[in-house]
């Protein structure tokens, strides 16, 4: 049981785009290889027992062992393109400046003579 009371057995887990595991990707391409070398081999076996009949058929399975390696190998080390992903950046809210009204006011309430400071003045009443 879990927090809400429900048991986490029966509660199903819906996953619909998950990708292949990398285990299932590797047996996969491990299995390719193995299939095109093994027809590699029945090509040049075919090209063995087929050159006494026709040297042309045996030269083309002979080109065709030749290349499967290649082939192979590239197959085997290729693997599913990434997908690309786009990263939801957090955006905080967008934040009203003001400043608050203060107790005091910044500006003294009467008009200061020229040449004297405000604090002296102040200071005198």
């Amino acid at each position: 049981m879990n927090k809400r009371g429900r048991n986490t057995l029966d509660a199903p887990i819906a996953i619909t785009s998950v990708p292949v595991s990398l285990d299932d990707q590797f047996d996969a391409r491990r299995r390719k290889y193995l299939i095109m070398m093994g027809l590699r081999v029945v090509c040049v076996l075919a090209a063995v027992i087929t050159y006494p009949t026709s040297i042309w058929l045996a030269l083309a399975l002979i080109v065709g062992g030749a290349v499967l390696p290649w082939c192979a190998v590239l197959i085997a080390n290729d693997r599913p393109p990434k997908h690309a992903t786009t990263f939801v950046r957090y955006k905080p809210p967008p934040v009203e400046r003001m400043l608050e009204a203060g107790s005091g006011s910044a500006v003294p309430s009467t008009p200061v003579p020229p040449g004297s400071t405000a604090s002296s003045d102040r200071t005198a009443a």
